[in-house]
Order: structure tokens, then C-alpha cells, then sequence
């Protein structure tokens, strides 16, 4: 059985983790969804793997907006983590953004992009 949890050791919220990621991190793209990833593991400052969700206040003006799009991104990655683990890697620090200024109106929709965004990295 998969571990389904997003417990608070996985969440990405240091500034310093963020700044890192943006500095020495590589971008991938699929979709509406955009991923900037770091794997090198002698300047990553954890041991296990961390994962955050931003949504740009650009393309959604509406907090509540940006907030839902925030839980269906987060609900993907639970929910397919091992997938995302077997193409990023375990100890991976990564952010995943949405870059459309729709917003997907089911989880279905948010869920297949991240599978996909997944399949594309394994390849």
C-alpha cells in the first residue's frame, strides 16, 4: 500500500530551501504545469525529500482562486507520490507552479497534467 500522507517533514517553506531551488534548480515543463527541480544532493540541505506548491498572484487576482488551485495540486502530488518519487528521485527538492490563467475546473484535469509532467521527466 502507498504512503498517501503530506506530512509537514516533505513541506517546502524555507526561504533559504526556496532561494537555493531558484538559484541552482532546472525547470520542466508540461501543460499548465511548470516544476523547477534540484537533485544535487551535496548542496541540498535535507535528508529526504521536500515539495511546495506556489500559484502566481498574475494570473489569479482572487485569493480564494489561487488557494483552490494550491489543494488540487497538493492533493495530485499525495496521491501520486510515488509516481513523482520514481521519476524526480527520493531526495529531491522541487516547486510546482501553474502557469495558465484558467482555472481547471476538476481535480481530474490538475491530477492527469502531473502524471504527465511525471512521464515526461522519466523518459
Amino acid at each position: 500500500m502507498q504512503n498517501s500522507q503530506y506530512p509537514r517533514a516533505e513541506k517546502l517553506k524555507k526561504n533559504t530551501e526556496i532561494s537555493l531551488l531558484f538559484e541552482k534548480g532546472k525547470w520542466r515543463t508540461s501543460g499548465n504545469l511548470r516544476i523547477i527541480i534540484l537533485k544535487d544532493k551535496s548542496t541540498l540541505p535535507v535528508e529526504s525529500g521536500r515539495f511546495g506548491v506556489s500559484v502566481s498572484k498574475r494570473y489569479f487576482k482572487r485569493a480564494v482562486h489561487r488557494n483552490r488551485i494550491k489543494r488540487l495540486l497538493r492533493e495530485s502530488y499525495r496521491l501520486n507520490k510515488d509516481l513523482y518519487k520514481q521519476a524526480f528521485g527520493e531526495k529531491t527538492m522541487a516547486m510546482l507552479f501553474w502557469v495558465s490563467p484558467e482555472l481547471p475546473s476538476k481535480f481530474h484535469e490538475v491530477e492527469a497534467q502531473f502524471i504527465k509532467l511525471c512521464e515526461a521527466q522519466k523518459k
